[in-house]
């Protein structure tokens, strides 16, 4: 797939889709924030105004207030590719918040996922 494409869709039509994922699994919306807050460093407020500004995703990362440095402890598989292994850093962002919603929705303990 096309990386612009995938920067160009916005934080507000990939979120409610990773709530149905999660909660289709028994899991909350409240494990979804705060995967994305762990993250991205954004609060609650500031994931509503990235929904409100309908920011695609290279925007919703490129404002985010920090990237948790743990991020390198997030490895696997996802589509297809090792996260630890995708060159491009905006792909990579995304494809680590891919996981960790999947991590999630495979019914992973919050403390793992939030490693």
């Amino acid at each position: 797939m096309d990386n612009e494409r995938v920067f160009a869709y916005t934080f507000a039509s990939i979120y409610p889709l990773y709530i149905a994922k999660a909660e289709h699994k028994g899991r909350t919306k409240e494990e979804v924030d705060a995967i994305l807050i762990w993250l991205t460093g954004y609060d609650k407020n500031g994931l509503k105004q990235q929904i409100d500004k309908k920011s695609d995703l290279k925007a919703f990362f490129a404002q985010a207030p920090q990237i948790n440095p743990n991020v390198s402890k997030i490895t696997g598989l996802i589509c297809g590719y090792r996260v630890e292994e995708i060159e491009d850093k905006l792909m990579q962002k995304i494809r680590y918040m891919d996981k960790l919603i999947d991590e999630l929705a495979r019914g992973k303990k919050m403390e793992k996922i939030l490693r």
